[in-house]
């Protein structure tokens, strides 16, 4: 029986990841990537960034964790694998030279120096395309670690470390928020710019390992799932307290860098985040309709264009017009959330273009 929260929480999720990456393309706080603030003065509107950071990304990998459970239940490691090579290096790789390009450009274009001046075109259409990865760096890392994934299968073959994953507590749940902390801390400090080192820092494999295994070996379980979905409310209202606690301590830093995802506060906060959802999602969203349906199928899809939008739109707003600075969020915002569907919807009726940007074989 399919378990539509999970169906469900992974799509809202994938909203809350457009919804981000609108404000986080106008930051002022120090965060890379975007063009940078409207003012040097606080923008309060960047709190939607303190609140998502910490815990939507881990959320996405502890569902792909219990999900790639369920399907290793009725596939064989092989065919699993072959269909998460299609499904996620596909569009990460091939799909950069046909999508992800757009992207790249996009970024260099109205990036405060042309560093590609000068150089012939097509090393240029190279760099464009590597550099348009943006936010596929999440299903690279998914495909990576779906390698780790199979390695736990075969070395837990009779099941006996996941049955006694299942029965774990709901206090023990909680004190593996301390696996999360630890995760952070195999953070780059000082990352030298010369280096690979920030990339680590973008990927964050062994950080996301975490979350991944534990949605595999622990949140697969349904007395887990029944667990988190009776104390769902407590669990909110302390995870609201922590991250208020957290923001108006902290609201002007850089939320990404390690020193500050690596704090004891930006983890109790992360993590009792992602119980709270899973156990909300569970309590009142396990159901779907026509909509939530067309989410499900679709939003993996939206993901995958939603930058471009973002990119080129958000780009032309804040350079080429007069418009204050909550007409351009209302309109980015508008427009992600419409554009991204349509222009998902264009990709997949296209047989070549499915296949290489959304890692498709068929329309659905």
């Amino acid at each position: 029986m399919r378990k539509h929260w999970i169906d469900n929480l992974r799509w809202v999720t994938v909203l809350l990841v457009l919804l981000y990456h609108v404000i986080y393309f106008y930051n002022n706080k120090g965060v890379i990537g975007g063009i940078g603030g409207f003012s040097d003065g606080p923008q309060y509107q960047d709190v939607i960034m303190y609140i998502l950071y910490p815990w939507f990304m881990p959320l996405l990998f502890i569902l792909a964790g219990i999900s790639a459970r369920y399907a290793l239940e009725k596939k064989s490691g092989k065919e699993w694998f072959r269909s998460r090579t299609r499904k996620l290096l596909v569009p990460s790789t091939i799909g950069l030279f046909f999508f992800g390009v757009f992207i790249g450009w996009f970024n260099s274009r109205f990036a405060p120096t042309d560093a590609l001046a000068g150089l012939p075109w097509p090393v240029k259409y190279f760099i464009w395309a590597l550099s348009g990865t943006g936010p596929l760096w999440f299903i690279q890392d998914l495909w990576l670690l779906s390698l780790l994934i199979l390695l736990v299968r075969k070395v837990d073959r009779n099941n006996r470390l996941y049955s006694a994953c299942g029965r774990i507590g709901l206090f023990p749940l909680i004190l593996l928020g301390v696996l999360f902390w630890l995760g952070h801390q195999t953070l780059i400090a000082d990352p030298d710019p010369a280096s690979a080192q920030g990339l680590l820092n973008l990927y964050k494999p062994v950080f996301y390992a975490v979350p991944l295994l534990m949605g595999y070996m622990i949140f697969s379980h349904d007395r887990v799932q029944e667990a988190l979905g009776k104390v769902w409310g407590a669990l909110m209202v302390c995870a609201a307290v922590a991250g208020t606690v957290l923001i108006v301590t902290t609201f002007g830093q850089d939320n990404t860098l390690p020193q500050y995802l690596g704090s004891p506060l930006n983890n109790i906060y992360g993590w009792l985040m992602c119980l709270a959802m899973m156990g909300w999602f569970k309590a009142r969203f396990d159901r779907t309709d026509r909509f939530a349906s067309y989410m499900t199928r679709s939003s993996y899809g939206i993901y995958i264009v939603h930058y471009l939008v973002i990119a080129s739109l958000g780009s032309v707003l804040k350079t080429n017009t007069q418009l204050p600075p909550v007409c351009i969020y209302m309109l980015l915002t508008a427009a992600v959330f419409t554009l991204s569907p349509l222009l998902y919807e264009i990709i997949r009726r296209i047989p070549l273009l499915r296949w290489c940007i959304l890692g498709e074989t068929k329309t659905r």
